[in-house]
């Protein structure tokens, strides 16, 4: 089904602004871009799917081999974007007093204070985050969720905009420890990461192997937090029709239907999710209204994590990927 502008303003008449808001914008996400691919060649789907995270205000869980640039993309955006950036790497042995910090007595003056730990910062890049145990996870949820962290009997506020961007490696499984269902569902997306192309790695060997110092490369601040918080508010008033809001629902409510292959399915922030990360593509694309195209370019990322299948499934060769195939083949695109 083709959306025009035309159809959609018929009904709303308070979206004809966006527009010109949106096309505003496109300037600096054209810019955007060109500062990250000076030092990140390729990936252009993990970039994309990162600033949506970034400017609806969500975590993205990023999996993928080693060397993809993960670690690389997630520094050079937050370098980009004037935020405040923090690598944690995540080991079976951190302590939850590693991450959000602890009272310290002084010796001089008799009294306790308090130490901050590297989550106050803007983007945390939580690196193979599945390799913290269970106490860590539990105080990192709280940040992810509720935007603040707990140190001592004190609550502390967390700066916005607050992102968690975590990585993590698909294969090597010992000395790991499985996330929580609770914690994965506050991430928006799960990225799977794709080795370059011929040609990009071709690229990324005369970058690495040339006279030019790679970390000699200066990268400019293009947006803010002002920025940032602005493009936000501009992603939530893009439209979606009702039709797609209810195609998006018939979606996640097949995720529900018991059966073989599906043990649990996805809970209403998966359709929440779906619907934030189609309009935050809609905005990286200079659109004011929400296509189907939109929602297939992110559904898979949404579901991936929020879809948990039976041992029939597994049994029978069928991944995540295969029965979210299923559940497109089934709900009639309206």
């Amino acid at each position: 089904m083709n959306y025009s502008p035309e159809e959609i303003y018929k009904s709303s008449e308070e979206y004809t602004n966006i527009n010109e808001k949106i096309l505003g914008q496109v300037k600096y996400i054209k810019e955007l871009k060109e500062e990250i691919r000076k030092k990140v060649i390729g990936q252009d789907d993990m970039i994309n799917k990162i600033l949506i995270g970034i400017f609806t205000g969500n975590h993205i869980l990023l999996e993928g081999f080693p060397g993809l640039a993960k670690s690389l993309t997630v520094n050079t955006i937050a370098r980009t974007l004037g935020l405040k950036f923090a690598r944690i790497q995540f080991t079976p042995d951190l302590l939850p007093s590693d991450i959000i910090g602890t009272e310290i007595y002084n010796e001089k003056n008799g009294e306790f204070y308090t130490k901050k730990g590297p989550i106050f910062g803007n983007i945390i890049l939580a690196d193979e985050i599945n390799r913290a145990p269970a106490k860590v996870q539990s105080a990192l949820l709280e940040a992810m969720q509720e935007k603040q962290i707990t140190i001592a009997n004190e609550t502390f506020r967390l700066d916005r905009p607050f992102i968690v961007l975590a990585t993590q490696n698909p294969i090597e499984q010992d000395g790991t420890y499985p996330l929580p269902e609770a914690q994965q569902d506050r991430f928006l997306m799960k990225v799977k990461i794709e080795y370059p192309t011929k040609e990009e790695e071709k690229k990324i060997l005369g970058l690495l192997t040339s006279t030019v110092k790679y970390d000699d490369i200066e990268l400019k601040e293009v947006l803010n937090k002002e920025k940032i918080h602005e493009i936000e508010n501009i992603i939530k008033e893009i439209y979606i029709d009702d039709k797609l809001m209810d195609y998006i629902v018939d979606i996640v409510f097949k995720t529900r239907e018991k059966n073989n292959h599906i043990l649990c399915g996805s809970s209403p922030r998966a359709s929440i999710a779906i619907t934030l990360a189609s309009k935050g593509n809609a905005f990286l694309e200079g659109r004011d209204f929400v296509t189907p195209k939109d929602i297939k370019k992110i559904i898979f990322d949404v579901l991936r994590h929020r879809i948990i299948p039976t041992y029939e499934a597994e049994a029978d060769g069928l991944s995540v990927e295969d029965i979210i195939v299923d559940i497109l083949e089934k709900v009639k695109l309206p």
